[in-house]
């Protein structure tokens, strides 16, 4: 089974996604901050990650960098409020390796599509 991790500071949003993806029967696991999110993928290993990129304490963009060093085959795909075009972070983000974007407020549909094309992809590589 696929294992997927989301992080994000608001408790709504993490809950409202991770009680969607189980409906999916993906195993999914959350995390409130970028700290928490280092410590769970050294446990858990997931295959992908949807990370917050504005959150207190640790940032996603710092978030995405630790979690390459850990194991660079981790798929992330980072959740923003701001369109990734009009944001350095966007290019900062593509060039340390997060996988995809998407934007809040999240769309169920394009969420499922993001995550499980990313999974998909994993299957066939």
């Amino acid at each position: 089974m696929a294992k997927l991790l989301i992080v994000d500071d608001e408790i709504d949003v993490r809950e409202f996604a991770a009680n969607f993806f189980r409906k999916r029967k993906l195993e999914t696991t959350i995390a409130g901050s970028g700290e928490e999110a280092i410590e769970k993928i050294r446990q858990d290993k997931p295959d992908v990650v949807l990370l917050d990129i504005r959150m207190g304490g640790m940032s996603g963009i710092q978030t995405l960098e630790e979690i390459k060093k850990i194991d660079s085959s981790i798929k992330v795909i980072m959740v923003t409020g701001t369109k990734p075009e009009e944001n350095e972070a966007y290019q900062k983000c593509l060039s340390l390796g997060a996988t995809n974007y998407v934007h809040k407020p999240l769309k169920l549909e394009e969420l499922e599509q993001v995550v499980m094309n990313v999974l998909n992809k994993e299957k066939t590589t």
